[in-house]
């Protein structure tokens, strides 16, 4: 089994652990084209169903 040959320092070791903190991105919201409501990049809209630019599955108020 690998033994490590030397202690990890607190500086690489805190800088390893903040790398996935940098993998993470803001979410991007855009509006849906038909109702203006929040909605998720190339997800059809959760309120009104619509998808680019045609309905695709039936929305709440449907």
């Amino acid at each position: 089994m690998g033994v490590p040959k030397k202690r990890t320092s607190k500086m690489r070791r805190d800088r390893r652990r903040a790398a996935n903190n940098n993998l993470r991105s803001a979410v991007q919201v855009i509006q849906c084209a038909n109702c203006k409501e929040p909605v998720l990049p190339h997800r059809a809209c959760a309120a009104c169903g619509f998808y680019k630019g045609r309905e695709t599955v039936q929305g709440a108020e449907a």
